[in-house]
Parts: structure tokens; C-alpha cells; sequence
């Protein structure tokens, strides 16, 4: 395992149907990236100034999502 994948943490991830949607952030610098990923493939990634700022918008996505019906799974 590198140490770029190690660095990883999945903050959510929510399922439905067959399909299941993570959220993960990683420190690049100075910098947090937050991934959203959709059965491992990237749909779209930002980046914020702190980790805090990255988990609140992770966590703004997820309430997102649970309206349209997905349901959180670990």
C-alpha cells in the first residue's frame, strides 16, 4: 500500500440499490482534497483549506443524498 492511499479516510458512504456513493478526504500539502466516488470510480473532487471545511461539505452532500433516497452504510 502506498503512503498516498494510506492517507485516505472514507467518511461516509451510502447505498442503493446496487450502487453505493463514498466520500473520502486526504491532506495534499497544506491543503484537504474531498473525493466523492460512485462503486470506485471518481465523480468529483475539491479542495479546501482545512479539514473541517472538507468534512462540512461532505457532510452537506450527504444529507443530499439521503433525500433522494440513498441510505447510509459502513
Amino acid at each position: 500500500m502506498s503512503g498516498r492511499s494510506r492517507s485516505i479516510q472514507r467518511l461516509w458512504r451510502v447505498r442503493k440499490r446496487y450502487a453505493y456513493i463514498d466520500a473520502e478526504i486526504q491532506p495534499l500539502g497544506s491543503e484537504w482534497e474531498l473525493q466523492i466516488t460512485r462503486n470506485g470510480r471518481r465523480l468529483v473532487s475539491w479542495r479546501f483549506p482545512d479539514r473541517e471545511a472538507a468534512s462540512a461539505e461532505a457532510a452537506s452532500r450527504l444529507r443530499e443524498l439521503e433525500r433522494s433516497g440513498w441510505h447510509s452504510h459502513w
